[in-house]
């Protein structure tokens, strides 16, 4: 068993509007810090090395891009020096159905929604999609939207969605944590 020390990883202080894993061409999307010294040099960080555009408070430094392109897809992180947040990886897709998942692990026993989603449609529409996890199919949904009611470590993996007559999302990985080192 490899332990992972995660010592100089906080799991709360990076956030992401909007919420979730995927985005559309042309959204915008910006990444907080939150709750740390700012003025001792914090910075989102990304693999692709991306100039953000920043402002910064006391309390929160947050950056984003206006118009995110598929070249923007990647990790990013808050870091200083040594500290590092927690790592988020965004698919940005030219195409036209995302999944929403959730952005941060999901703790067992906890419920979870992931909504497929239909670039050209309302958000509320209603729509056949498939879902599947590491490629095997885990059922049709008529409103777009598959419930787990009780997560559970076994629900950890890679989940994508087709809408019929459409086309099929990017995959998102869905992180679970359990219980005892839920914060």
């Amino acid at each position: 068993h490899v332990h992972k020390s995660y010592s100089k990883i906080s799991y709360s202080p990076f956030s992401i509007i909007p919420s979730r894993l995927q985005l559309f061409e042309y959204e915008s999307v910006s990444f907080t810090c939150e709750g740390f010294n700012i003025s001792a040099g914090w910075k989102v960080r990304s693999t692709k090395k991306i100039p953000l555009k920043c402002s910064s408070s006391t309390v929160t430094k947050t950056c984003g891009i206006k118009y995110a392109f598929a070249s923007d897809s990647g990790e990013y992180w808050c870091e200083s020096g040594a500290e590092r947040s927690n790592t988020v990886s965004i698919t940005v897709s030219a195409g036209a159905v995302i999944l929403e998942s959730p952005v941060h692990p999901v703790v067992e026993g906890d419920a979870v929604i992931l909504h497929c989603r239909n670039k050209t449609d309302k958000q509320d529409a209603n729509f056949t999609a498939d879902f599947y996890k590491d490629s095997l199919p885990m059922g049709t949904s008529y409103d777009g939207k598959l419930e787990i009611q009780k997560v559970s470590k076994s629900h950890e993996g890679f989940y994508k969605c087709k809408i019929q007559g459409v086309e099929e999302s990017p995959e998102s990985w869905l992180a679970v944590r359990s219980k005892s080192n839920a914060r």
